[in-house]
């Protein structure tokens, strides 16, 4: 059985640690936090994998939920759930109700990657915290997927402009909306992460977080009107909130340029803590904290800082090394070869 606070999963490489931070990470009915294909959670030489839990809020109430994994061309491909015995299709469809939090070393792309990994960051928590937000995201990337096809053989394509118009009203509409949420939770965001930041670092250094908007509100339609011919030229879309970005700095300084491997390291843990004050601030509920490997590269002074923030929220850690945290109350397992062994109550 986990802690009720602080569950510390630690062993070699190897031996499946993170596996199970991923299982747990499944029940929020997103996808795979490292990225893999559905096809690569299941088990070589299986059909289809099953994950089942018993989750409880923290109003005490309880939900069996149960997930199955498919390979493309089985019966049932991709992933999908059950909650209460009661069939929701989609795994998605159950987003909001088991909120977490989860980091991972591929998470420092937040800070030294590219935009792409900065929009996943928002639009994952977004789709957690706002269930009609993943919604309003599939309908802009449907409409970007056709309007796309369609630039790219726009001389051929009879009816081609009226298309264009009815994809771009489309697009503009829920770009408007995915913006707006964007930016709103941004600046719920921001303070958390920024006072996160200045105790991990005791003032050392000040973040600033920034949006980075291609568009004023109201003005992405006038926008699309205004480089119609350039996006027919490029034959592809150019306009639009998948081509934003926000901006991590570091005393007004790039963090993707002039940061610290511990810096960057400390960016990202800010952010995640962030994420989870906005979750309880938003829905009520503390998520589940999912840290992997996540004392790495941190002085003594930001791994004291970041163990007092385990308390009072369920949180699992997975790591080499046990020695931080046989200072907590956190119950502690080994793992080897995926079999779990409790070392302390």
């Amino acid at each position: 059985m986990p802690g009720r606070e602080l569950t510390v999963i630690c062993g070699n490489n190897g031996q499946g640690k993170t596996n199970l931070l991923e299982a747990i990470w499944l029940l929020t009915g997103g996808k795979s936090f490292r990225g893999g294909k559905d096809a690569e959670l299941i088990r070589r030489d299986a059909p289809f994998a099953v994950l089942e839990a018993v989750t409880q809020r923290d109003d005490g109430v309880e939900s069996s939920v149960r997930i199955t994994v498919g390979p493309p061309g089985s019966e049932k491909p991709g992933r999908r759930a059950k909650v209460n015995g009661v069939d929701r299709g989609r795994a998605s469809s159950i987003a909001g109700g088991f909120p977490a939090v989860v980091f991972d070393p591929g998470h420092l792309s937040l800070v030294k990657g590219s935009p792409d990994g900065r929009r996943k960051f928002l639009d994952a928590a977004l789709c957690q915290m706002y269930p009609g937000y993943l919604a309003v995201y599939r309908r802009y990337t449907r409409a970007m997927t056709q309007k796309n096809a369609l630039l790219k053989k726009y001389e051929v394509t009879p009816g081609a402009a009226d298309i264009l118009d009815a994809l771009n009203g489309e697009l503009a509409a829920r770009g408007e909306e995915i913006q707006q949420r964007r930016l709103h939770y941004l600046a719920l965001l921001a303070p958390f992460a920024v006072e996160n930041y200045q105790r991990l670092s005791h003032g050392a250094e000040t973040l600033a977080l920034a949006y980075e908007p291609m568009f004023a509100p109201g003005q992405m339609a006038m926008l699309l009107q205004q480089r119609r011919s350039e996006e027919i030229r490029a034959g592809m879309s150019l306009i639009g909130p998948h081509r934003e970005d926000f901006s991590i700095t570091l005393d007004g300084h790039s963090a993707k340029v002039f940061a610290s491997q511990g810096q960057q390291r400390s960016a990202v843990l800010s952010l995640k803590l962030a994420e989870a004050a906005c979750v309880k601030e938003i829905t009520g509920q503390w998520p589940v904290m999912l840290l992997d490997d996540v004392l790495s590269e941190l002085d003594e002074s930001r791994k004291a800082y970041l163990l007092t923030r385990m308390a009072e929220k369920q949180t699992f850690v997975t790591s080499c090394d046990d020695a931080d945290f046989l200072k907590t109350d956190g119950v502690i397992y080994r793992m080897d070869s995926g079999v779990l062994t409790k070392v302390r109550d």
